[in-house]
C-alpha cells in the first residue's frame, strides 16, 4: 500500500530531478535510497556535467548509498526515482539487491521528451554480431586463467 512515507519520499527524488535539470546537469531524474526511514543515498542525472553516460540518477544514488554505508549490497533498503528505470539502472539495480523500487514516471513518459531506451531492449535479444554495436567474442586463455584463479580463492567474497 502506497501511503504517506511512499509519496514523501518520491516528492523528494522529483525534487532532486528538477535541481539536476535547471543547474544543466543532466535529464529530468532523480532518485533515493532509503533504509527505514532514512535517506541513505542521493542522486541526479549528472551525465552533462560529469561527461559520463553512466551518471543517471539511480547510479548516482547506489553509489552514494554503498559509499555512505560501506557496503556494495542493499538489501535493507528501498529506491525511489522520478522515472521507470532504463536497463542500465535497472542491471545497477539489481545488482545493489533493494528490497523494492518505487518509480513515477514511466519509460513511455521518458520516450515521449525523446529518453527512449526501447532500442536498447530490444538490442539484448539481438545476436551479438547483428548488434548496432557488435560485441565480438576475443577469447584469451589468460582472461580464463584469471577466473579459474578466482574459482579456486578460499576467501573470496561473492557479489
Amino acid at each position: 500500500m502506497i501511503g504517506e512515507r511512499e509519496r514523501k519520499f518520491m516528492q523528494y527524488a522529483v525534487a532532486l530531478s528538477r535541481k539536476g535539470m535547471e543547474q544543466g546537469d543532466g535529464g529530468p531524474f532523480g532518485s533515493i535510497v532509503v533504509r527505514g526511514e532514512e535517506i541513505v543515498g542521493q542522486g541526479w542525472n549528472q551525465v552533462l556535467c560529469e561527461n559520463d553516460p553512466t551518471a543517471h540518477a539511480e547510479v548516482m544514488a547506489i553509489r552514494d548509498a554503498c559509499r555512505r554505508l560501506g557496503t556494495f549490497q542493499l538489501t535493507d533498503c528501498e529506491i525511489y526515482t522520478s522515472c521507470e528505470p532504463c536497463p542500465m539502472c535497472l542491471g545497477a539495480i539489481y545488482w545493489a539487491r533493494p528490497s523494492k523500487v518505487y518509480y513515477a514516471n514511466t519509460k513511455e513518459d521518458a520516450a515521449a521528451i525523446n529518453f527512449d531506451d526501447s532500442f536498447i531492449y530490444r538490442e539484448i535479444a539481438v545476436p551479438h554480431e547483428e548488434k548496432k554495436i557488435p560485441l565480438i567474442a576475443l577469447r584469451d586463455e589468460d582472461a580464463l586463467s584469471v577466473f579459474q584463479q578466482w574459482e579456486a580463492l578460499n576467501n573470496k567474497t561473492l557479489h
